[in-house]
């Protein structure tokens, strides 16, 4: 590559593939359609290979461009940083926010969030509830809430709460059909089922060691479906202990296999991996922090980033509840 790669190619390339669509793209940038080519095709002149596959009908990204895309996002990010932080003449924060956060989240986090958006008027704030893992550098999200027991590679991770999944049914269905002893006593029960990443339907369940292969009999993404449909004798259903433990304290709900059927599940923030995190991001990733230790409780680790590839995190203790009513159903 001769010659350095010129913004206004990475603005048409990441617009491009953002807006799939060459004619939205230069809508969206103010230029006619033909610049957006123009610029495309000296790009993949300049790398010698070829980003985009273009059809009269579809826009697709190649590998090398799958690659290129992510590196061209941060090089964007990092000049209009840059710029904002010349420009800018006091300590306002401004910019716009992206998070996607789950279903599951209880009316304080609403109200974290509105107080955040009340204090900063400055700061466009855009969020996307979905079960769903959302794909952070694609959908340009600044950053992600999750209900997950596992921790994603390629994204920086902050560890809010630990606690349980625990395995819970109704005393009416455990009457009906009898409580299990074993983990293979399962196959003969009702097994409410989640989704994994809120995508793929769930086969198996955790167990002591290992995983247990589970005929399913009931799916959802939406885990207080899964608690209702326990609560009302469907089934054995497999939830997060700070959704159910009220249900357990009055025995509206009962444990089942406990100490066999459980594994350990983290409310966690994610973010894209990068060096800097613009300002008004890194701000509502505190008010974030500070919500969930009044609200939800501080467990046994310490709140701070925790290594994504890391396979085995540091022991935890239950989690303590402050305000278990704003969990209800």
């Amino acid at each position: 590559m001769d010659e350095p790669v010129e913004t206004s190619e990475l603005l048409a390339f990441t617009t491009t593939v953002d807006s799939k669509s060459l004619s939205r793209a230069a809508a969206e940038l103010g230029i006619p359609r033909a610049t957006i080519g123009r610029r495309l095709a000296r790009l993949e002149k300049r790398l010698g290979m070829r980003l985009l596959r273009r059809t009269t009908r579809s826009l697709m990204l190649t590998g090398a461009g799958e690659t290129f895309y992510r590196h061209a996002r941060l090089v964007l990010d990092a000049l209009r940083e840059a710029e904002e932080s010349l420009t800018r003449r006091d300590d306002v924060l401004r910019g716009e926010l992206r998070i996607s956060v789950p279903t599951i989240m209880p009316p304080g986090f609403h109200a974290m969030v509105c107080d955040f958006a009340r204090r900063h008027p400055d700061v466009r704030v855009h969020v996307h509830f979905s079960n769903q893992f959302v794909d952070l550098r694609r959908e340009d999200f600044d950053l992600a809430l999750r209900v997950s027991g596992e921790l994603e590679p390629g994204l920086v991770t902050r560890v809010l709460v630990r606690d349980s999944r625990v395995a819970v049914a109704s005393p009416k269905y455990l009457a009906e059909k009898g409580t299990p002893r074993s983990p293979e006593d399962l196959r003969e029960h009702r097994c409410l089922m989640g989704f994994s990443h809120g995508v793929l339907a769930q086969s198996h369940w955790p167990i002591a060691g290992g995983k247990l292969h589970v005929q399913g009999t009931f799916f959802s993404n939406e885990v207080t479906l899964l608690r209702e449909a326990a609560l009302q004798g469907l089934g054995i259903a497999l939830v997060p202990l700070f959704m159910v433990c009220t249900l357990l304290e009055s025995g509206a709900l009962v444990r089942v296999l406990p100490g066999v059927l459980e594994a350990e599940v983290r409310i966690v923030m994610v973010f894209p991996e990068r060096e800097f995190v613009p300002p008004h991001v890194r701000a509502f990733a505190d008010s974030v922090a500070a919500w969930a230790r009044e609200e939800l409780g501080e467990t046994g680790a310490a709140l701070g980033h925790d290594d994504a590839s890391r396979a085995t995190p540091p022991a935890s203790r239950p989690l303590q509840r402050k305000k278990p009513r704003a969990l209800k159903k």
